[in-house]
C-alpha cells in the first residue's frame, strides 16, 4: 500500500541538459498543450484518459529491463520490480478516477487510438534510448504534478465537489474512512512525484553508462 506523504518536492523541475532531453521536455509539453485544450478544467476526466496512458512506461520497461536481464544473465538492479509497480500503481490511479468520473463514449475511443499509438511509440523509443524515454516519463510525471495541484486549487476554491473518497482508494492509500476527494488526490499527485523522481534518476544512471 501506499502511504501520504507531505515532505515532497512539488516544485522540482529538471533542466533539459542534452538534445534528447530537450526532446523530451518538448514532446511533454506538446502532449499537455493538446490535453490542456481538450479537457480544460475537467481534471476528472482528464486523470482517467491520461492515467492509461501513464501506465505505459512502467511496462514497457519493465518488460524490456527484464529481457535485458535474461540476455545478459545477470541482475536487474531492482528496475524491473520498480518499473511495474509504478505501472500497477497508475492503474489504481486509473480505477481510483472511474469512481470519481464517468469517461465518455468519445474519451473511451481516445483511449483505444492513444494507447495503441504511444504504447508502440514509447517501446521503439526505449529500444532506442532508455534514458530518453525514462526522461519522457520524468516530465510527464511532472506535468502529472501540475495537473493535479491545479485540481487540489478547484476543490479549495469550491469548483468542483470534494466528494467521498472511493473504497477502494481509502483501502489501497490507508486513508480514513471520511476520506474525500482532496485526501484522494493528494495521494496521487504524492506517488507522481516518486514516479517523476525514480525516473530522472533512472534517466541520470544510464547517462553514466
Amino acid at each position: 500500500m501506499k502511504e501520504n506523504t507531505t515532505e515532497i518536492n512539488l516544485g522540482f523541475h529538471h533542466k533539459p541538459k542534452s538534445f534528447s532531453d530537450y526532446l523530451a521536455y518538448r514532446f511533454v509539453k506538446m502532449l499537455r498543450f493538446f490535453a490542456d485544450i481538450f479537457f480544460a478544467k475537467r481534471y476528472g476526466h482528464r486523470a482517467i484518459v491520461l492515467e492509461t496512458v501513464a501506465a505505459v512506461p512502467g511496462m514497457v520497461g519493465g518488460m524490456l529491463q527484464h529481457m535485458k536481464s535474461l540476455r545478459k544473465m545477470g541482475d536487474d538492479g531492482d528496475w524491473i520490480k520498480t518499473l511495474l509497480d509504478e505501472a500497477e500503481n497508475e492503474r489504481m490511479h486509473l480505477l481510483t478516477f472511474i469512481k470519481i468520473a464517468q469517461p465518455t463514449l468519445l474519451e473511451r475511443l481516445i483511449v483505444l487510438v492513444v494507447q495503441g499509438i504511444f504504447f508502440n511509440f514509447y517501446f521503439l523509443i526505449y529500444l532506442i534510448s532508455s534514458k530518453t524515454a525514462h526522461r519522457i516519463v520524468g516530465y510527464f510525471e511532472e506535468e502529472a504534478v501540475i495537473s493535479y495541484t491545479e485540481y487540489l486549487n478547484e476543490i479549495d476554491a469550491g469548483t468542483h465537489e470534494n466528494v467521498p473518497a472511493p473504497e477502494m482508494a481509502i483501502q489501497y492509500w490507508n486513508l480514513s474512512k471520511n476520506a474525500k476527494l482532496r485526501d484522494v488526490i493528494i495521494a496521487v499527485r504524492a506517488d507522481e512525484v516518486n514516479h517523476r523522481d525514480v525516473n530522472h534518476n533512472f534517466a541520470n544512471e544510464l547517462l553514466k553508462k
